[in-house]
């Protein structure tokens, strides 16, 4: 099994590593991980978009741009590592997803305008901490909705640590928590 980790975590000691750690302990199979803080990704621009589309349009799938969205597609199992900033995700993870969303690689339009994935993962695995408590977690609704209708997987689920925070919450045992979750999930 091809795990693809995608960590979108920015600091040392960040608290989502650590959960997204502990899971990728419990998977089964090679994994490649995407550090998006060493990647350098720019959001596609007036340029950037050019070539991509001048490439699309060639089939050119093999230039280097490609690189992480090949990753995607290859993978069974994608594992995403955001902690919950701006009621969202760190905007790194933002530019890579536009970077891999490829038409013609990643999905393709059917003669009727339905999406079709080119992705293999049926299960994606969505990791998360946050310092308060928020019900209305944009971040993985996003990526649910992005797993669902472009990359054609079905199994989204969402691991988090909430509270982090909060003057006399106990962190340890929220991630005990956390990881006591990952725990009883049927791999």
């Amino acid at each position: 099994m091809n795990i693809l980790f995608v960590d979108a975590s920015a600091r040392k000691d960040s608290r989502t590593k650590i959960l997204a750690d502990y899971l990728l302990s419990k998977l089964k199979g090679n994994i490649e991980t995407i550090k998006l803080s060493s990647q350098k990704l720019m959001p596609l621009d007036e340029q950037s978009l050019a070539k991509r589309n001048a490439l699309i349009g060639q089939k050119r799938f093999d230039d280097p741009m490609f690189n992480n969205a090949k990753k995607f597609i290859a993978a069974d199992v994608i594992v995403i590592c955001a902690p919950y900033w701006d009621f969202s995700f760190p905007a790194m993870l933002k530019t890579f997803i536009e970077h891999i969303n490829v038409g013609g690689l990643v999905f393709k339009y059917g003669q009727n305008g339905e999406i079709i994935s080119l992705c293999k993962a049926k299960t994606l695995y969505y990791v998360t901490t946050m310092g308060g408590y928020n019900p209305t977690d944009f971040g993985f609704g996003y990526i649910k909705a992005l797993a669902n209708t472009l990359y054609g997987i079905s199994d989204t689920r969402l691991i988090k640590a909430e509270g982090l925070d909060i003057i006399g919450n106990d962190i340890d045992a929220i991630l005990k928590k956390a990881k006591t979750e990952i725990n009883n999930i049927n791999f």
